[in-house]
């Protein structure tokens, strides 16, 4: 049986270190990118480093066609056995509409994609965010809304419950890796049976180019790594180390959590008086 990876987002960041994680986890692995020139690179890279047969798929994870091109090629290659989904875009990259249909959207239709082609022993990781969780972010209307991310019209039901606020590209980051927490918990439920798994990981301040595109335009980040406990920002890695253990047969029991790796900032940020 040939074991297939999937690795989105993996022509730089937290998606090349994943990618490399995942080339000791199964027989080939597809590198998923929208950035043709840098997903054919990393893949010549990793297969010279790693021996690993290492295959580039050009895609924009928006695209349904393409995600469906994608299934076809797994299924075409042997049994699915991990993906590592770290595909996304941050506040400073677009605006509302575009970061919440690349962060939950993309994310729950390629969930769906792959979901005929999960089987025992299929394990998922979603990549989240802190920024939920530091916000402290919760409304049962809005958390209705953001469970059917698939929905006719959600971009616009999303809007007439949040109002202009979501037009705001952080908080509509925010309210958008918070679907993908909720979306994580009830796919876990949907793929338990077939003995599959999925869990998401929030990171918090991580060094990666994204990361310091980010940084440039927010000195709020830099507050966050002062009260980071840990006192500096993780690396891409720290978080594939743990996307690594998520996906691996050790952790054949952990399915629906989230795991966060913020070197303690939520912590830290939940004790500040106010």
């Amino acid at each position: 049986m040939t074991t297939v990876g999937i690795a989105t987002g993996a022509g730089r960041g937290m998606g090349l270190e994943c990618a490399k994680r995942l080339t000791g986890l199964v027989d080939v692995l597809l590198l998923v990118d929208r950035d043709a020139g840098a997903v054919n690179t990393v893949a010549e890279d990793l297969t010279e480093w790693s021996g690993a047969v290492v295959e580039p798929f050009v895609l924009d994870v928006t695209d349904d066609e393409g995600l469906a091109r994608l299934a076809a090629r797994t299924a075409e290659l042997g049994t699915l056995r991990a993906v590592a989904h770290a595909a996304g875009i941050s506040p400073t990259m677009a605006d509302w509409r575009r970061i919440i249909t690349v962060d939950l959207v993309a994310t729950a239709r390629l969930a769906e994609t792959l979901r005929p082609l999960s089987t025992a022993g299929t394990a998922t990781v979603c990549f989240a965010s802190m920024a939920p969780l530091i916000a402290g972010l919760a409304d049962p209307a809005v958390d209705e809304i953001l469970d059917d991310p698939l929905a006719d019209g959600f971009l616009d039901a999303l809007h007439r419950v949040l109002g202009p606020s979501l037009e705001q590209p952080g908080l509509a980051y925010a309210w958008a890796k918070r679907g993908v927490h909720r979306f994580v918990r009830r796919e876990s439920v949907r793929l338990g049976p077939l003995g599959a798994r999925i869990c998401s990981i929030s990171p918090g301040i991580i060094d990666t180019p994204q990361g310091r595109q980010e940084a440039a335009g927010n000195p709020r980040m830099r507050e966050m790594v002062r009260m980071t406990p840990l006192g500096r920002q993780g690396t891409a890695e720290e978080v594939a180390a743990v996307a690594g253990f998520a996906l691996s047969d050790e952790a054949g029991f952990l399915n629906g959590i989230d795991l966060l790796v913020d070197g303690g900032l939520c912590a830290a940020a939940a004790q500040r008086p106010g």
